[in-house]
């Protein structure tokens, strides 16, 4: 805004926000895949004692 627009990023800055962004989904889709999961597992031990 009274500076102009910022710099643009590094390759550098630019791969490790990629990297990061790739790991969140990652994580975001484990975690989904767990919750989905969990029920049927806890059903299945309790079927098993």
């Amino acid at each position: 805004m009274f500076g102009g627009p910022p710099p643009a990023p590094s390759k550098a800055e630019l791969q490790a926000q990629e990297a990061e962004a790739s790991a969140g989904l990652q994580r975001a889709a484990a975690t989904c895949i767990l919750l989905y999961l969990s029920p049927h597992i806890i059903s299945y031990i309790k079927n098993l004692v």
